[in-house]
């Protein structure tokens, strides 16, 4: 009697959590959100006194203190909003800077009496009165002719730059003597300086997110020499001028020489013209974006066409021409009834023309399993089965026995949970799995919450990448948030959008059999199961290839019937140890993450308490 009681209680624990749960991992409100970013900053952001005598010492012992040149084009804009934008430049703790502005003939005189008034006030202000409108590209070249220093940063005549933005610059060129170009964090600030919101903490310089939006201003800093050589600004560009003279950059640079200051420097005004409030508000930008990454994608000879999508830009690669076949290599092991779901799913659902199944048998003994695996090769075109007597069970050795059955030049590994959700899926991940070194290509993979009563399942992401660092060694990323989450936008939508990333799942992942070869596979010694396809990935860019989430094609992910460890066991920690010991580097600053975020709560993008930065905190505001 008493554990009926207790079973009773139980379920219905379980349903008062499954119905009256108010959130999950990622459900956080924007207004709640927005108040707990503006009390971090205050605390790990905010200059206080003790922070500035601290950075002001540190200016002491530097030898090199390069000059920055601040290039700010001015047209109609609220005097009170150019005042904190010239302020924010004249409050820099680094002194060393010049601040170069352009006025382009606005035709507004009580703006060009203040200008007058800070050139004379400030020899380090200097101002060119255009005589004619020539809008915002020719405007900041007249302001950048006026440079005389090696470094170029881009300012707009309503933003600000955090007191401490140039120090950060200065002391990341010194770091990096061959850099080309440096950009920051930033978020949005509020018309009136009283809130500020929308962080983005970015990723290290990520080719793959960089084609699918500008993810390089606010703060932008260029090499003036280059700039000069590209010929500055681009008429015509109007609107994403800056994210076409990065890409114009790129053909005369490394990427080794883009440098990512992982701190909000940059205070990007919201008001009701401007695209910090929405990129709707100035759609020749979006136009002017499009074009830029034709025309770059044309000059480098990249089979690819741009298209705006609502979060940046959707990035159509050109198929391979004849279409190679892909080996779909699906492991079982007893469960049979989740493998005939995914078979028959799989069949009906993927557009891709040319695949072939190999399904491989890890020991089962279960009758109706054995029965339906002979039942299938009958059932189905282009499907072997393959039998791998691997014991104890070890995912890795058992996947790479199957690769020399696989006759296509890309393989898919593919759990036995999974379900297609759009039929184009293997054809989205085989485009960019064609491009130069690109190793593996993971995708969007989804769960639906229990049904229970009167509450529908939610949609919910189980995989968007993985992250290292996050939970000890890694995590899956944005995992439990919701298809149309948004907020917090800590890292802009990169769940929409394709990006490079240190890892992907091989739940559902495609590589080329090139690739594969080349780092020898899974490793079945160190990795037998936890953090095969980890260790896979991280391999895979040691050796110069690039690994690629794309959000353009999903699959549901139910509970593996093959694929599961004991988080407790010896093995698992013999591996934990493994990783630590061979890639302790990434998994402490993963460049496809941000220091300014949790590597504590599943991938979430919660915020550091603290950051993972030399920084100079409030020491009296930190409980």
């Amino acid at each position: 009697m008493y554990q009926i009681k207790k079973n009773i209680k139980l379920l219905f624990k379980k349903i008062k959590s499954q119905v009256f749960c108010r959130s999950k991992p990622g459900d956080i409100t924007f207004e709640k959100f927005e108040q707990q970013y503006n009390s971090w900053s205050a605390t790990f952001h905010d200059l206080s006194p003790e922070s500035k005598t601290n950075i002001l010492a540190e200016l002491l012992r530097w030898e090199k203190k390069p000059i920055i040149s601040v290039v700010m084009p001015v047209y109609k804009v609220k005097q009170e909003w150019l005042k904190m934008a010239i302020e924010s430049v004249r409050n820099q703790i680094y002194p060393h800077w010049e601040l170069c502005i352009a006025e382009d003939c606005a035709g507004n005189a009580d703006n060009v009496l203040l200008l007058k008034k800070y050139a004379n006030m400030d020899p380090r202000i200097k101002v060119v009165f255009r005589t004619t409108t020539g809008h915002i590209s020719a405007s900041s070249n007249s302001a950048a002719r006026l440079v005389t220093s090696d470094w170029i940063a881009l300012l707009d005549h309503d933003d600000i730059l955090h007191p401490t933005a140039l120090y950060y610059v200065a002391e990341n060129i010194n770091a990096n003597p061959n850099a080309e170009l440096l950009y920051s964090d930033e978020d949005k600030i509020n018309e009136n300086n009283t809130r500020r919101s929308n962080p983005y903490f970015k990723y290290d310089f990520n080719i793959d997110l960089f084609y699918s939006h500008n993810m390089f201003s606010h703060l932008g800093v260029y090499k003036t020499t280059t700039f000069r050589k590209i010929g500055g600004f681009r008429k015509g560009f109007e609107g994403s001028q800056d994210y076409d003279l990065v890409l114009r950059f790129l053909q005369h640079i490394d990427l080794s020489q883009i440098i990512h200051i992982p701190r909000v420097l940059y205070h990007w005004r919201i008001h009701d013209s401007s695209t910090a409030k929405t990129i709707n508000n100035k759609s020749y930008a979006t136009e002017a974006a499009e074009r830029a990454l034709n025309d770059y994608f044309k000059h480098h000879g990249i089979k690819a066409k741009a298209k705006s999508i609502i979060y940046g830009y959707y990035i159509n690669y050109q198929l391979p021409n004849p279409k190679p076949l892909i080996s779909i290599i699906i492991p079982v092991h007893n469960q049979y009834a989740p493998l005939k779901k995914c078979l028959a799913n799989l069949y009906l659902k993927t557009s891709y023309p040319n695949f072939e199944v190999i399904v491989v048998d890890n020991n089962s003994t279960n009758s109706h399993t054995l029965s339906f695996l002979q039942k299938i090769q009958k059932d189905y075109q282009r499907l072997s089965v393959i039998v791998d007597e691997t014991q104890p069970f070890n995912f890795s050795k058992i996947m790479n026995n199957a690769v020399p059955h696989a006759k296509g030049q890309y393989l898919c590994f593919l759990n036995d949970s999974t379900k297609v959700i759009t039929d184009h899926w293997l054809l989205e991940m085989l485009k960019i799995a064609a491009q130069p070194k690109v190793g593996a290509v993971g995708t969007r993979l989804w769960y639906l919450t229990p049904k229970l009563f009167f509450k529908k399942p939610k949609k919910r992401l189980q995989h968007g990448g993985i992250i290292m660092g996050v939970d000890g060694i890694a995590s899956n990323k944005n995992k439990n948030h919701t298809e149309k989450y948004t907020i917090p936008n800590c890292q802009f939508f990169a769940m929409h959008l394709m990006h490079s990333v240190s890892a992907v799942t091989s739940a559902c992942m495609l590589v080329s059999k090139k690739c594969f070869v080349e780092i020898n596979g899974f490793d079945d010694k160190n990795t037998p199961v936890a953090f095969s396809d980890v260790d896979f990935c991280l391999r895979a860019i040691e050796a110069g290839y690039r690994n690629v989430f794309t959000p353009f094609a999903d699959l549901y992910q139910y509970k593996s019937a093959t694929r599961e460890y004991d988080a407790l066991n010896i093995e698992f920690k013999q591996v934990c140890q493994y990783m630590t010991k061979r890639w302790g580097k990434i998994i402490k600053n993963d460049p496809c993450y941000n220091p300014n975020l949790n590597i504590l709560s599943e991938g979430n993008h919660n915020l550091a308490y603290p950051p993972r930065l030399k920084h100079f905190y409030n020491p009296h505001k930190i409980k």
